[in-house]
Order: structure tokens, then sequence, then C-alpha cells
């Protein structure tokens, strides 16, 4: 559905996209993954045609996306740009119209969607009286109202509480079950862990890694032991077995040195700390990506937060 062949793009002398290729095809839901400023919007840009590519080139259903395909594809990017003195029913009837929806039809989705995402209440009342959480609802309800075959979203998830987050994950299922391809950015590794089946890492404009989660995770990761307690975990990172761990208040990450027995671990937290959960697991996609590309994003290991 969506082609990326080795698009590069400049802006002066920053590289900000070096030679990305990618596939994302129909019902799939793809990551783009990477830190902030690491060419993720500007990919997406190029895609939309909003930007052109220095070279190289971006294809959708097999050729450059022109104007009649853009009733094919729902976008949403990462700046937020809805009318703030328009009600929020006249917004998303404007958006459906530039999508080539008829009145009545969307006039009935609008009402679905207001609903399910309680916001039927608010139907009537302007953008500007929204939270930016709910007017971040009423872009991604404009953003696949019409029923786009190409949805690209660009940091979904700002702005969102955890319940709301839930929701458009729920919808991202939905959309791929109806063999919709959905390519979406984050930096937010939890969200992309979570329904990804392919991902890109880039960093700096260029690919880090790419492939399904669980080769990324075979290739690059180490068994790991992920750990729920109470008390000062801090003594975990000096044990002698300990190649590196990732260290929260009340939540560790730690990676085994190879011929480790998770065992030995679970003997030296022995009345040292109160242990809520411990679980030998794979790696975790945010652990793979501090691994991978957190020196050069300032992402610091071992740190309390």
């Amino acid at each position: 559905m969506l082609e990326v062949r080795k698009v590069a793009k400049s802006f002066g002398e920053v590289r900000a996209v070096d030679g990305l290729s990618f596939t994302a095809s129909a019902g799939e839901i793809f990551g783009l993954i990477g830190p902030n400023g690491a060419g993720k919007t500007t990919t997406i840009r190029m895609a939309m045609n909003i930007l052109a590519p220095d070279s190289g080139e971006i294809l959708v259903r097999g050729r450059r996306l022109a104007e009649e395909d853009k009733a094919l594809v729902g976008y949403l990017p990462e700046e937020r740009g809805l009318y703030k003195k328009i009600k929020v029913g006249d917004m998303l009837l404007y958006l459906a119209s530039l999508k080539g929806m008829a009145e009545g039809a969307a006039r009935a989705a609008i009402d679905r969607w207001l609903e399910r995402f309680e916001l039927g209440a608010w139907k009537d009342r302007n953008i500007d009286e929204l939270s930016k959480g709910m007017a971040q609802k009423v872009q991604f309800i404009g953003t696949v109202l019409h029923e786009p075959q190409l949805v690209l979203f660009d940091e979904p998830f700002s702005g969102l509480d955890p319940v709301s987050q839930d929701l458009l994950l729920e919808t991202m299922l939905e959309l791929k079950a109806k063999g919709v391809t959905v390519l979406f950015s984050t930096h937010i590794m939890e969200h992309a862990e979570k329904i990804c089946e392919r991902i890109l890492l880039v960093d700096r404009g260029r690919e880090v890694v790419s492939g399904t989660l669980a080769d990324v995770k075979s290739s690059y990761g180490r068994n790991s032991v992920q750990i729920e307690f109470d008390g000062d975990a801090s003594f975990v990172t000096d044990l002698p077995f300990i190649e590196g761990a990732t260290r929260y208040p009340r939540w560790l990450e730690a990676q085994l040195k190879p011929g480790c027995d998770p065992d030995e671990l679970y003997r030296a937290l022995a009345g040292k700390l109160r242990v809520r959960r411990f679980e030998v697991v794979a790696p975790s996609l945010h652990k793979i990506y501090t691994n991978l590309v957190g020196s050069s994003s300032g992402i610091k290991e071992n740190a309390d937060a």
C-alpha cells in the first residue's frame, strides 16, 4: 500500500531524512519510531506530498500520491489544525466534505464517532471550548471519518489521558482488521510494542533497525527480568551478574549477563526488597531503543525517574 524507496530530504545543511526505505502493507500497523528530531514527521509529510523528497520516491498503491487519491488517505499531523471558532460538528462535516463524503453519510458517521469518544454533548460547542485531549480526539475522528484505506498518525497520543490512549489503540486495531494500512510515528515505545507488527527505528534521519517486533527483540536484545518492588533497588546495578538496568522508583528491567540464572538475581533481592512481580521476559522495546539510540538522544540509563 505504502512504499518508501531510498528517500532523502535536507533543509540547508541539515540532513533530516537520509535514505530511508520501508513498506507498509494493507491490514498492517507499522511503527515509525525514534527520538524527537529523528526525521519521522518529515517522512510522513513527504508521504502526504506536503514536502517533496530531494531523492528517492514514495508510492501509494504503486504510484505517487495524486490529488484524486487523497480521499483514500487519512492524516493526523503532529501540529493540531482545527479552527477554534467553529462548532465541533461543523468542523467534522467540513473535513468530511474535503474527502468527498455525502452530507447525509457524513452526519451519521459524525454522530457515531462522537458518541464513541464520549463527545456527543460537545457537538454544538466551539473547538476552543475543548480541552487539549478532547480536541485531539476530534482531530482523530476527522482523520478516520471518511473510511480511508491508508492512515498516517503523527504522534497521535499527545495530550490524551490513559483511557483515551487505549481507545485510540483499540480503534487502530479495528482499522487493521478492516484491511486499512496504519502507519504511526511515536517516541513512546510502550504504544509501539502494544500494537505494531513491524517497526522502523530511525535516528538522525537514518535507519537504525527495522523488521518484525519479534525479530528485532531476538536480534538486538538479551533476556531480561522485569521487577516490580517496594524499597531501594539501587544496589541491583552493582550486582556482578547484571549487565545493565533501567531503573525507576518501583520498577526495573535488568539485563542478565550471558549464562546467568535468574534465580541468582531473585536470591540477591531476598530480604532487601519486597518483590511484587518478578518476570523473565524478552527485553522491552523501550530497552532496545535506549540501547541503540539512547546516547545520541540524551536518554540516560540506570537513573531514577
